[in-house]
């Protein structure tokens, strides 16, 4: 199967890690790539299908959710034929270029943890807490939590994400918004866990990156940008094997992560070609993600 790494629409864009975005004025198209990254590093190997799996999810996620938290999408290019748009698009841009409003970004992550993973786990194994809040003694990795939590993180351009606490949050981006982005981001996530239950699966955590856009009539508001719920944002454990204390196999980029750690990378870029049985599984652990949560057929372009 082809991967599609670079776009290329003959207008200025900005480049993300797996984003290309192309600015139209008072709106963005986003094209999503078959880019994958690990360690912070972009790798030369591209994920069949990933750019496709990422447009589509989201756009099932941001239609589930609009009653719930607005948000920028306007539409996904499901086929050729564009008049409004300013270029042509190929074959290969169907189900993987999204049109959105345009919004200035809020300088956060905004993390939610329902279980304890990842650098969650890492803080809590230090101190008992995470971001700040404390924990209960005697939790095992992979443990659901009391509740879910709120957990942002710095917004780095380049390099790592920090975790910080709330106050920490809302002395960036000011306390009106760093409680709105709190309080949508945990309508989100508990939204996403009830319907993610539903097709098997258990939401460990999920991040989020919210914007300012003005509404219909004309007032700014914190809206819901660049991706919702799909592998690259969440975790996504099965819950038919789900066992707490230990990692839980997740439908995202471990094995990816995995298979790297074990060629011997520094983790320094660049970094080396995926094999192709690496890629094979991750293309299909994000298909079957997409499939499972959405219950629809994957669009592909050419």
């Amino acid at each position: 199967m082809s991967v599609m790494l670079e776009s290329d629409l003959g207008l200025p864009k900005r480049s993300g890690k797996v984003r290309d975005i192309y600015d139209l004025g008072d709106r963005l198209l986003i094209v999503t790539t078959d880019r994958v990254s690990a360690f912070d590093v972009v790798l030369p190997t591209g994920i069949p299908n990933k750019g496709c799996v990422l447009t589509q999810m989201s756009a099932y996620w941001f239609e589930a959710t609009s009653s719930v938290v607005p948000n920028h999408m306007i539409r996904v290019i499901d086929s050729t034929e564009n008049p409004d748009l300013p270029v042509a698009l190929g074959p290969e841009y169907v189900g993987r270029s999204m049109l959105v409003r345009k919004a200035e970004p809020v300088m956060l992550e905004a993390v939610v943890r329902g279980y304890l993973a990842g650098s969650g786990w890492a803080e809590y194994q230090r101190d008992s807490r995470v971001c700040g809040i404390p924990l209960p003694a005697g939790l095992r990795e992979s443990d659901p939590l009391p509740e879910a939590i709120f957990t942002p993180s710095t917004k780095a351009e380049v390099g790592h994400d920090e975790n910080i606490t709330y106050e920490q949050a809302a002395a960036i981006v000011g306390a009106d918004t760093a409680n709105t982005v709190k309080v949508r981001s945990m309508a989100l996530y508990l939204f996403g866990l009830e319907r993610a239950r539903e097709a098997g699966f258990l939401l460990a955590d999920t991040k989020f990156e919210f914007g300012v856009a003005e509404n219909e009539q004309g007032e700014e508001e914190v809206i819901l940008i660049d991706e919702a719920l799909t592998p690259d944002s969440s975790r996504y454990w099965d819950a038919a094997i789900y066992q707490p204390g230990r990692s839980q196999p997740s439908y995202d980029k471990q094995p990816l992560r995995d298979w790297l750690s074990s060629t011997g990378w520094d983790k320094e870029p660049p970094g080396p070609a995926i094999d192709d049985a690496v890629a094979a599984v991750l293309a299909e652990r994000y298909r079957t993600a997409f499939e499972r949560v959405t219950g629809r057929e994957l669009l592909v372009g050419g």
